[in-house]
């Protein structure tokens, strides 16, 4: 997964100056990132203080690495089966 060039704090200041009264064009313009790029951190950060953002990033490390224990654990009863139904 590619890495943003601002952190989650950088992103949560952009988005209080636009709480702050400043115009989207003129943020965007700024700090050289597109229109679609603000809005899509405003979905995911809105409204967000910083350690909400770095609690986030945790919950979301820990759910990829669930997920990829998960999946070894259904590959490897997947080849069980397959052993068990060859030695039947």
């Amino acid at each position: 997964m590619r890495r943003s060039r601002f952190s989650e704090e950088q992103i949560i200041r952009i988005l209080k100056e636009h709480q702050a009264g400043l115009g989207v064009k003129e943020l965007c313009r700024q700090h050289g990132i597109s229109d679609a790029t603000f809005y899509k951190w405003r979905s995911k950060y809105g409204g967000m203080e910083v350690p909400d953002a770095r609690r986030l990033k945790a919950l979301e490390a820990e759910n990829a690495k669930l997920k990829k224990v998960l999946a070894e654990q259904m590959l490897d009863m997947a080849t069980l089966k397959e052993m068990l139904a060859k030695n039947v």
